[in-house]
């Protein structure tokens, strides 16, 4: 069930990059706000809720070795904080966005009326969360990091007996990516499985690759697209795999880039454009007589030879048929034209006004 609100969708994961802080939250909001309006694209900037209270047990709240424990704790923010950052994004015009990491936050996206709600990797199997986010009824993004197929092929089924819009993102969950493991071919294998829903990017990979990155992954077909980003400010190392804004600038060109080079639909043939059809038709060889040919006789390969250069009117090897009746003399080495024959196509008004418009 393809749905609009993902299509050509940038998210920009601002995650725990506020470090708890709203004003630095602001900030991220503002600046990235800005490349989004001056590249004229559509983006949601996502956020990241978790119940601090109850996502860690209580035992384990005060481990400083555990990363993940650690930086969920130094971000804790409320309600109030987060509505703050909800409505700043709104104010900007890019579509609010979060990723709950519990029941609890699934509620505060509705309370906040976020837009699109986000499954993790990590929570691509977690049917508690999976079912109370099914409940809000929100379009839903899913990454398959680390995913097994039928982990995929169960969630993609639950979202689609629910009528629920669903857009699957090939994801690597490394931190950064290597170019070696990002892995872009299972982007045709998610579009060649789930033919109804977007196919998109969610990447991780060093800022120096983005642009080729998310060229290959344009033309392969995904049609949104996840980075996380960050701004230089308040002595806080910027991670490898975090965009600045302008870093995101460049990501989003080499995006527009892939757009032109890709060019049109790929569900229909393109019309070839008149340049391309007219150089071409300088490369076709003409029909000539070998030999003086009389008024009424039937043309043989023997009757004709091909070169080159095709004339304006003459026949070419694209329209030949044996056992065409020449309507006229025509001398050795002439071009045979449209008008000499007696055809079938040499009535069709405007297959002749082709024949004419093209050659020297």
């Amino acid at each position: 069930m393809k749905d609009k609100i993902f299509e050509d969708l940038f998210v920009l994961e601002l995650a725990n990059n506020h470090w708890g802080k709203v004003e630095r939250g602001l900030k991220i909001v503002e600046d990235f706000a800005q490349i989004v309006r001056f590249n004229n694209v559509r983006a949601a900037i996502k956020l990241q809720f978790r119940d601090v209270d109850s996502f860690i047990h209580n035992d384990f709240k005060n481990r400083q070795d555990i990363r993940y424990i650690k930086k969920t704790m130094a971000t804790k923010m409320d309600i109030k904080d987060y509505q703050i950052l909800v409505d700043s994004i709104r104010t900007h015009n890019c579509i609010t966005m979060a990723t709950p990491f519990d029941e609890k936050s699934v509620d505060m996206c509705v309370k906040l009326g976020v837009q699109i709600i986000k499954i993790a990797s990590s929570d691509l199997n977690d049917w508690i969360l999976i079912e109370k986010i099914a409940t809000t009824r929100k379009p839903v993004i899913v990454s398959t990091g680390g995913s097994s197929l039928k982990d995929i092929d169960d969630l993609v089924t639950f979202f689609d007996h629910r009528s629920i819009p669903l857009a699957i993102n090939h994801c690597v969950s490394v931190y950064p990516s290597e170019k070696n493991e990002l892995e872009l071919n299972q982007i045709d294998f998610l579009k060649n499985r789930y033919p109804d829903h977007v196919i998109g990017f969610s990447t991780h990979e060093r800022n120096e690759d983005i642009e080729d990155a998310i060229m290959m992954a344009y033309a392969k077909g995904a049609r949104t697209f996840e980075r996380h980003i960050d701004i230089n400010a308040d002595g806080i190392a910027v991670s490898p795999y975090c965009s600045l804004p302008e870093d995101l600038d460049r990501w989003i060109k080499g995006y527009k880039k892939a757009v032109v080079a890709c060019g049109h639909s790929a569900e229909t043939k393109v019309v070839a454009p008149r340049k391309e059809v007219t150089y071409l038709d300088a490369l076709v060889r003409g029909v000539y007589a070998r030999w003086d040919l009389p008024k009424g006789h039937k043309l043989t390969e023997d009757d004709i030879y091909l070169a080159i250069p095709l004339q304006k009117g003459q026949i070419s090897c694209r329209e030949f048929m044996k056992g065409e009746v020449l309507l006229c003399d025509i001398k050795k080495d002439a071009p045979i034209k449209i008008d000499d024959i007696d055809s079938p196509y040499a009535k069709n008004k405007d297959l002749k006004q082709l024949i004419y418009d093209r050659g020297l």
